[in-house]
């Protein structure tokens, strides 16, 4: 017997979304992209969300086979609601894939990863020819780390060692990231925990280097990879 899957379709995005105006049109623009037969990579986050729905809505109307690889099991959700088809990267490789981004500077390096999907996310980007970065104006930064840390994950046992070796690297104010409205830390997509390290500088450098650190799984530091910014 089938199970009951109405708890799938029934989530939807529960938090308040900021400058929605400007996403929605990011969201349209990168719907424009989307080709019969796409494996898409779909990055987690308010954008995204936006952005699978107007990429749903576009399959629909022109009755495109599209399918989607989640980053996040929010997104999975997403898609699942929407009437989209999901898939792992195991079993495809994504023709293209779109996600947000917490900061951007001039150069097109990123830092991402504060819904804890930042392994997942990198998997996508280093794996799709293309990968569309919507960002409103809020995202764009003089010099990275002016608003925000970049985030570090890391297994529990490490994470004594992983701080000693940022602070090594020249980060300062690490903190392990605390859950909201939950006790305890956050715990990331794939079941990880997050250190916060902020670095008054951010050298072409650095993103390899927190990731030779022993018990690092991935940061959400992004330099160099095959983005364009929408």
């Amino acid at each position: 017997m089938d199970w009951d899957k109405s708890l799938l379709y029934e989530l939807k995005w529960c938090r308040e979304i900021s400058n929605i105006e400007e996403k929605t049109a990011l969201a349209k623009k990168v719907a424009s992209h989307v080709k019969d037969g796409n494996i898409i990579g779909f990055g987690s986050g308010s954008t995204s969300f936006l952005a699978a729905k107007e990429i749903a809505k576009t399959a629909k109307e022109k009755k495109y086979m599209i399918k989607a690889i989640p980053t996040s099991k929010e997104i999975a959700f997403a898609c699942f609601s929407l009437g989209i088809d999901t898939c792992s990267i195991n079993e495809f490789k994504p023709d293209w894939g779109f996600d947000g981004a917490d900061e951007i500077d001039k150069n097109r390096w990123l830092i991402k990863g504060r819904g804890g999907a930042m392994l997942n996310e990198k998997l996508i980007m280093a794996n799709s020819k293309i990968t569309y970065i919507l960002a409103d104006k809020t995202k764009f930064v003089d010099k990275l780390c002016s608003k925000f840390s970049i985030p570090v994950e890391c297994v529990f046992s490490s994470l004594n060692y992983v701080k000693q070796e940022l602070k090594k690297l020249g980060g300062g104010e690490i903190v392990l990231r605390p859950a909201v409205k939950k006790d305890g830390p956050v715990i990331t997509e794939n079941g990880n925990f997050i250190i916060d390290v902020k670095f008054d500088n951010v050298s072409c450098d650095l993103e390899e280097k927190i990731k030779c650190i022993t018990g690092v799984i991935e940061s959400g530091l992004f330099i160099n990879y095959r983005v364009e910014i929408l």
